[in-house]
């Protein structure tokens, strides 16, 4: 897996036929792709896989939400799509998450990174607290369901790149913050409502930001993806994963010293 910071293209295509067609308007460039429920719905693990063959990194963002048996289960059947990252719901509770942990872990001990859904990037203050029943501030139920990721020895959470410093503050600089919401000043919000820019994004310290529309809706999807780059990175491409020059290319956790192997360095 590539440096600790990028940005992640959310591919939200109805069918691989598109997604392929849109990666095939960025020529030259790997970049780290998230693939969620609409397309693994469609296309199933041959999506990923084909993905992969083309040296992709890819988030399986599947959001996993059951009892820890099946959350088990389901992320040993994952496993070996050689995926680099995959997700939970951290409302599902410490004992899920661990139980997903441990599915997710090959016999050798390596495992993508797993991180926790805290709050949806659509959820409004006025939401939690009236429709899902949750008093408090939204960046308070954040932080907390993050401590308990941490203690269950996830990787990181999703969250909005507003909350990325209390997280860190709370869990640690290592702790990963992956974080939707992100979109250029002067876009619509579309069905967001906790969002920021790429460059205020990094400053308040996301590791990674995962962009969908502003990128794959763009005239230039090109110039679009190398500009949120440039903002959030400093560079107009993410450093080759394959390139030993880079010294940041490995994806460390304080969550697990298990996510160890070619998985995810």
């Amino acid at each position: 897996m590539r440096r600790k910071h990028d940005v992640i293209i959310a591919c939200d295509f109805p069918s691989g036929q598109d997604v392929f067609r849109f990666l095939d308007r960025l020529p030259g460039e790997k970049p780290f792709v998230k693939i969620g429920m609409e397309l693994y719905y469609a296309e199933g693990p041959a999506v990923v896989r084909a993905l992969k063959d083309r040296g992709l990194p890819v988030f399986l963002d599947l959001k996993l939400h059951d009892i820890p048996n099946t959350v088990r289960r389901a992320m040993a059947s994952l496993r070996d799509l050689g995926v680099d990252m995959t997700n939970v719901h951290a409302a599902g509770g410490r004992k899920m998450m661990a139980a997903g942990l441990e599915g997710l872990t090959g016999p050798d001990g390596t495992r993508p990174l797993l991180i926790a859904v805290t709050q949806l990037t659509s959820t409004s203050q006025e939401t939690m607290n009236e429709e899902l029943r949750i008093p408090g501030l939204v960046q308070d139920t954040v932080t907390a369901y993050a401590e308990n990721a941490k203690a269950a020895g996830l990787d990181g959470v999703v969250s909005s790149p507003l909350e990325a410093g209390m997280i860190h503050a709370a869990c640690g600089e290592g702790f990963l913050t992956v974080t939707p919401g992100v979109r250029f000043a002067g876009s619509a919000q579309d069905d967001q409502t906790r969002v920021t820019t790429p460059a205020k994004a990094r400053a308040l310290g996301s590791d990674f930001i995962v962009v969908g529309r502003p990128i794959t809706q763009a005239d230039d999807p090109l110039a679009a993806y190398r500009r949120c780059c440039r903002d959030f990175l400093g560079t107009e491409r993410p450093s080759d994963p394959s390139d030993p020059s880079d010294a940041s290319g490995s994806a460390g956790s304080s969550g697990s010293s298990g996510a160890s192997g070619s998985a995810v360095e």
